[in-house]
């Protein structure tokens, strides 16, 4: 196995929150109330088992959702739901150009070494169709919870920090257009995530066109 592939699969096996994280169906169902309307194939990047993309496919039947991930193991107890399993990196994803609808990864993309963000980047943008979106959920550096507490995104899995402002500029130079942000995680709860303050949030919601 390529060692890069072998080091995101062993650090992914290893993260049991990617399968009970508490907050998951309500990320996924906020992927689904941005989703267009109509049929569409959605990719569902760094999967997991599956609780999210079930629920997203709850709220949102008419999807035909495909998931991606590193760890063979986790594809394999994929629900139902999932028509596609696709096994790779996001750097190079084994399918063909303009794919795919829509793009949601949920806290996905501080797992990336950060030789691998831009790559990532270029590899979604390929992957939508014409008019397609992505969906990311990314912790927030902004947080004021966070930097009250001296805390940092920075973690044993957590590889990178995306700032919006850089990543927005990142996403309209590989090609995106229409990007903006909505606030994500726990905060949601009390707030709504239309707060024009991103720092109240301890996680952010980018979307991002391709046209």
């Amino acid at each position: 196995m390529d060692p890069k592939k072998q080091r995101y699969r062993d650090g992914n096996a290893e993260q049991a929150i990617a399968l009970n994280d508490t907050f998951s169906l309500e990320r996924y169902r906020q992927f689904a109330s941005h989703l267009p309307k109509g049929s569409l194939k959605v990719l569902d990047v760094g999967c997991a088992e599956g609780r999210g993309g079930a629920e997203l496919h709850r709220v949102r039947a008419d999807v035909e959702l495909s998931g991606l991930d590193c760890v063979a193991e986790r594809l394999a107890n994929l629900p139902p739901c999932y028509r596609g399993r696709i096994e790779g990196l996001t750097q190079e994803i084994p399918v063909e150009d303009r794919s795919f609808d829509a793009v949601v990864a949920g806290e996905f993309l501080e797992h990336l070494y950060p030789a691998d963000v831009d790559p990532t980047l270029c590899e979604f943008q390929r992957i939508l169709k014409i008019g397609g979106i992505l969906l990311m959920t990314t912790p927030n550096p902004y947080s004021l919870k966070m930097r009250l507490r001296g805390g940092s995104v920075y973690g044993v899995a957590h590889l990178t920090q995306h700032f919006p402002d850089v990543l927005k500029t990142r996403l309209m130079m590989h090609g995106f257009s229409h990007v903006h942000f909505r606030g994500s995680g726990k905060a949601t709860r009390y707030f709504g995530q239309n707060l024009p303050f991103l720092s109240i949030y301890g996680s952010f919601l980018i979307l991002a066109m391709k046209r």
